[in-house]
C-alpha cells in the first residue's frame, strides 16, 4: 500500500514531538556538534581574512629583500648572520632595475623619543622619501623625509600620529626639537593613522633617514630592502632580476632572502586552513557522538514500537514504506540537530562581538552548507541500522508485543 508523502511526514513528526524529552536530547547533541563547527571554522576564517587584510594594507606589488638565506641559515637578518651584508649600495642598485618603481631602504632600532621632560620608547624606523609611496601611508600634517643619498645623516624626523599626541598632546609638533639618543631631530610631519600590523603599533613610532639610523643605532647593514614593482603581473621576473644583481654584488652567493606579499599570503593562507582543518575535524567528533545518541534513540524507539510496526505492516504498508519512516525520522532529528545547532552558533558570534569587539570572526557560507549537509548524513547514517531492523520485523510476530 502506497503512503502519501504528506502523510509519511506527518506521521514522523508525531513520532518526534510525542517523545519531547528523548527527541530534545537527540537534537542538543547534534546541535552542540554543529555549533562547535560553525565557530571553529568561523575564528580560523574571521583570523585569514584579518592577516590578508594586515597585509593588503600595504598594497599587493610589495617585495623584502632581508639579509640571511632562510632555506640554509634558519632565520634571514642580523640574527641568523650573512656572509655579505645588505647596504645601502646593494639597495641603490636594485632602485636602477626595470620594474622597480620605488624602494625603501629600511634600519631600525629601539629608542626614546623626548620632548620637554616626556618621551617614550618606540620603534624607529630609518628610511627615504619613497616611504610614503611603497607602504600606502600619507602624512596628516607638514612632509615626510626629503630626498637624501642612501648614507647622508640629517636631524629630521616625521612622528606616529600617537607618538605626537603623547608628547606634544594638542599641541603641533611641527618645528618642535626631540631627542632620540644623542641626536637632537627636528619634526617635519606627522604620519596620518595606520594602525597595528601583527602586533606593531605603525602609528606609535618616529620615522628618520636612513643614514641617520645607520649611525645612531651604530649598523652596518640594513634589515631590509623593500621595492615596490610597478604591476603585480611582473613580480615573477623582477624577482629574477633581484636574485641575479644581487648576486653578482655578492660573488655569486645567495646569502639573502627574497619574500613576495603573495608569498606571505598563501603561506599564511596554508598554515591557518590546515589549522581549521584540524580544528573543525576534532569539532566534527562532537556531530559522531551526537549520530550515537540518535542511533540510541531510534534502536529504542523500534523495539518500543513494535506493536505498531506490525500493525502498518498487516494494514498493506509495504517494508519499505516503514524503513523510509523510520529513516525520516532520524534525519529530521539532526536536520532540527543541525538549524539548533547553526542558530545557537550565531548567536554565540554576535556576543562573542559585542564583548570583544576585534575578535577576527567570519562565518564562511561553505562550512555552513556542509555542516547542514553533515548533520544529514549523520542522521541517515544513524538511522539506517534501526530502519532496517523495523523494516525486517514479521508483522505477526511484531504484534504478539501488543
Amino acid at each position: 500500500m502506497a503512503v502519501p508523502a504528506s502523510e509519511l511526514f506527518r506521521f514522523v513528526l508525531g513520532a518526534v514531538t510525542g517523545h519531547r524529552l528523548r527527541s530534545t536530547l537527540s537534537v542538543l547533541g547534534v546541535g552542540i556538534g554543529v555549533a562547535a563547527v560553525v565557530l571553529l571554522s568561523s575564528l580560523g576564517e574571521g583570523t585569514r581574512q584579518y592577516i590578508v587584510s594586515q597585509f593588503s594594507q600595504f598594497g599587493t606589488n610589495l617585495m623584502a629583500i632581508n639579509p640571511g638565506k632562510v632555506k640554509t641559515m634558519g632565520i634571514p637578518g642580523v640574527f641568523g648572520g650573512t656572509t655579505h651584508q645588505l647596504t645601502p649600495e646593494d639597495a641603490e642598485s636594485l632602485r636602477r632595475l626595470p620594474g622597480v618603481d620605488a624602494m625603501i631602504p629600511v634600519a631600525m632600532g629601539q629608542g626614546r623619543v623626548e620632548c620637554g621632560g616626556r618621551g617614550r620608547s618606540v620603534y624607529i624606523y630609518g628610511v627615504n622619501h619613497e616611504l610614503p609611496r611603497v607602504w600606502g601611508v600619507g602624512t596628516a600634517q607638514g612632509s615626510f623625509l626629503p630626498p637624501l643619498d642612501s648614507g647622508r645623516r640629517a636631524s629630521l624626523t616625521v612622528l606616529g600620529p600617537k607618538l605626537a599626541r603623547e608628547i606634544f598632546g594638542t599641541t603641533s609638533p611641527l618645528g618642535q626639537r626631540v631627542r632620540i639618543g644623542s641626536e637632537s631631530l627636528v619634526v617635519i610631519g606627522v604620519m596620518e593613522p595606520k594602525g597595528q600590523l601583527l602586533g606593531f603599533d605603525l602609528d606609535d613610532t618616529a620615522y628618520i633617514p636612513v643614514g641617520t639610523a645607520m649611525s645612531l643605532f651604530n649598523l652596518s647593514e640594513l634589515q631590509e630592502i623593500d621595492l615596490l614593482a610597478s604591476s603585480s603581473e611582473g613580480i615573477p621576473a623582477l624577482v629574477v632580476q633581484v636574485r641575479a644583481a644581487l648576486m653578482a654584488r655578492h660573488r655569486g652567493e645567495e646569502d639573502f632572502t627574497i619574500t613576495t606579499q603573495t608569498e606571505m599570503l598563501d603561506v599564511f593562507g596554508r598554515v591557518i586552513g590546515i589549522v581549521t582543518l584540524a580544528v573543525t575535524a576534532i569539532a566534527g567528533i562532537s556531530l559522531v557522538v551526537g549520530a550515537v545518541g540518535i542511533l540510541t534513540v531510534m534502536w529504542i524507539s523500534v523495539h518500543e514500537r513494535t506493536a505498531e510496526i506490525g500493525l502498518l505492516r498487516a494494514l498493506g504498508v509495504e517494508g519499505s514504506t516503514v524503513q523510509a519512516l523510520f529513516l525520516l525520522e532520524a534525519m529530521l532529528l539532526a536536520a532540527g540537530g543541525g538549524v539548533a545547532g547553526l542558530a545557537f552558533g550565531l548567536l554565540v558570534q554576535a556576543v562573542l562581538r559585542l564583548i570583544v569587539p576585534g575578535l577576527p570572526l567570519a562565518t564562511p557560507p561553505e562550512a555552513v552548507v556542509a555542516a547542514l549537509v553533515m548533520t544529514l548524513g549523520v542522521g541517515a547514517a544513524a538511522g539506517v541500522l534501526p530502519a532496517r531492523k523495523a523494516a525486517s520485523l514479521d508483522p505477526i510476530e511484531a504484534l504478539r508485543e501488543e
